[in-house]
């Protein structure tokens, strides 16, 4: 019903006024106590064997929602209803910005992918952590607070920035990320050398420990599938000198001519980052390197490509506790976490491990060992 849908509605919108409509209805639907109800429970039926701990939390199961869905935290509840085990919210940055001139989302409707311009536009630090210290939850659910650069700030400065919204939303956050591997804020993704890297996760975890003293947000980076092999290995080395608690592999990819893209050039060539089925095979080989270097001693975040759950359990298998999905979900609909929850507990059971703790980078310490 969704794919019809999808074909004779949201196909001939704008992407973006299309992303805006189906947020609004998901908004309204969470608000409404009996609709919201049955929503969840034809949309969000627990498995007892997929639950999870991560990061010092458990969570219904490993599977969430990426950043840049709910890049306000305005609908938490209404993605928590559809079933994502965990909410990213973000990217959110130190100060307000509109992010960059329309028309900056774009279909790739025959490669199944997304490219996205969109610069961080989002209400700013200090609006999403006022929105997140007076938010009363319906459904429990972990939310992830995903920080950026504001565009404006130079990069000298980038720290100080940083350590901004960690002050303010560090509270709110079950974890916090750190993202530096955006392809659309100028300058951004030079923060991912470890040169630079290793002062800005030092004083984003300073801030948090003295921001919140009752217990210990836990931190991550998110890294680009561009980054060479060396420097993956080199990112890995540093959160683990550094005591990060996970990285995210992997954000979205500039790259365009190895992707195999099917889509009218027109639409190719668009600036932005490219995310969804085919950053599958690089986002997965990113992780099962990541999972080589730093096995168990830190989480790690598989995202980037999940279409199904046959993508969800490759993840977990090369080393990812848990794994997020956002361009997919355009065009699967409001059934795809609960396909992604099923499809899971399937391979699960059907699998040697007895849980799925068992099973993460049970793949990875095959060809390593």
């Amino acid at each position: 019903m969704y794919k019809l849908f999808f074909q004779l509605v949201f196909k001939r919108m704008d992407p973006e006024q299309a992303h805006h409509l189906a947020f609004r209805w998901i908004r309204r639907a969470a608000r409404v106590p009996v609709l919201r109800t049955f929503a969840a429970a034809a949309l969000a039926p627990r498995h007892e064997e997929l639950r999870t701990e991560a990061l010092g939390l458990r969570m219904h199961g490993p599977f969430g929602l990426a950043a840049g869905f709910d890049k306000n935290a305005v609908a938490i509840d209404g993605m928590a209803m559809l079933g994502f085990d965990h909410v990213e919210i973000g990217t959110v940055t130190g100060e307000p910005q509109p992010g960059n001139p329309k028309k900056r989302l774009f279909r790739l409707v025959a490669d199944r992918a997304l490219i996205n311009r969109m610069g961080f536009n989002n209400e700013g630090s200090a609006a999403v952590a006022e929105r997140l210290a007076t938010r009363t939850p319906v459904f429990r659910t972990t939310v992830g607070v995903n920080i950026g650069k504001t565009k404006a700030v130079p990069e000298a400065e980038a720290v100080g920035d940083y350590v901004k919204s960690t002050e303010r939303l560090a509270a709110h956050a079950d974890y916090l990320v750190v993202n530096v591997s955006s392809p659309n804020t100028p300058g951004l993704r030079n923060l991912q050398a470890t040169e630079a890297l290793r002062p800005l996760l030092a004083a984003v975890r300073e801030a948090a420990d003295r921001t919140v003293t009752d217990r210990r947000v836990p931190l991550l980076v998110k890294i680009a599938p561009d980054l060479a092999d060396e420097d993956v290995d080199a990112v890995a080395d540093l959160a683990v000198e550094l005591g990060l608690d996970g990285i995210i592999a992997t954000n979205t990819t500039i790259a365009r001519d190895t992707l195999g893209l099917t889509s009218e050039a027109s639409l190719v060539k668009e600036t932005g980052g490219l995310s969804g089925a085919p950053l599958k095979e690089r986002s997965l080989e990113v992780l099962s390197r990541l999972y080589a270097r730093v096995g168990t001693r830190i989480t790690l975040v598989g995202v980037g490509g999940i279409e199904n759950a046959e993508d969800a359990w490759q993840r977990i298998l090369a080393g990812a506790t848990l794994v997020q999905g956002y361009s997919a979900f355009v065009y699967e609909g409001p059934f795809y976490a609960r396909a992604i929850h099923k499809g899971l507990a399937a391979r699960l059971a059907a699998s040697p491990y007895a849980t799925l703790a068992e099973a993460v980078g049970a793949e990875t310490r095959k060809v390593t060992q």
